[in-house]
């Protein structure tokens, strides 16, 4: 014969390289009978003159086996992870369940207050303040209450806010907010972590997660930083 069949590895190897892209009608994966048509292709084709060696036929098929191990081994490490994570979100939301009625603790900034009654906020400060300062906003931004004698200590702190204003008056219900400004004997800002005090009334599962009703305000369950019993 003037020219023989293009090896199969070659082949393997075009095909493999035009399965990165998106598949077409025009570019199919080749399956097992497909191997197996196009070795028996490549036999029947080669140059009787030169023909294919025990040892490349043996690597030829090593070659695929070891495709089509892969390939199992691909689909079923894919279908093991679906239903682990399945599982792991069935099990999250029964556990979710159980915290309704418990008290905790939360990373956020943000809090409803009723409107009657006082509210327990705190922070961490990753070292002692010489001054700390809590400032609680509206929904507005607007600051209703600074709190200049806030503790100091390094570490979790907490507080609480009467539910009035600077001028003595009792705020209405809604959402506030509240920051804190604290400072080293040296006058540099230290870096304080809010979180706030709440109780869960309900869980809610949404598409992008687990979230706690905490006195009326969804918390996400990755901001949970403790539950405790009431």
């Amino acid at each position: 014969m003037s020219s023989q069949v293009q090896s199969l590895s070659s082949v393997l190897a075009n095909t493999s390289s035009s399965t990165n892209s998106p598949q077409t009608a025009s570019t199919p994966v080749l399956g097992e009978n497909d191997f197996l048509k196009l070795l028996t292709m490549q036999m029947q084709n080669q140059d009787p003159m030169n023909p294919m060696s025990g040892t490349e036929f043996a690597s030829q098929l090593a070659q695929f086996s070891s495709v089509e191990q892969l390939t199992n081994i691909n689909a079923e490490l894919a279908q093991s992870i679906s239903s682990n994570s399945v599982l792991t979100q069935s099990i999250n939301n029964d556990l979710a369940a159980t915290f309704i009625g418990k008290d905790v603790r939360a990373t956020t900034n943000s809090f409803q207050y009723s409107g009657t009654g006082s509210t327990k906020l705190g922070y961490n400060l990753p070292s002692a303040a010489n001054t700390v300062t809590v400032s609680v906003t509206d929904g507005a931004g607007n600051v209703v209450k600074t709190i200049q004698s806030a503790p100091t200590g390094s570490g979790d702190q907490s507080f609480t806010w009467d539910g009035t204003d600077n001028s003595g008056n009792q705020v209405g219900s809604g959402a506030y907010k509240f920051s804190i400004q604290a400072t080293d004997s040296t006058g540099a800002s230290i870096t304080a972590s809010p979180f706030i005090y709440g109780n869960v009334s309900g869980v809610r599962f949404k598409s992008d997660g687990t979230v706690f009703v905490v006195d009326g305000m969804e918390v996400p369950l990755s901001d949970i930083l403790e539950i405790s019993q009431e």
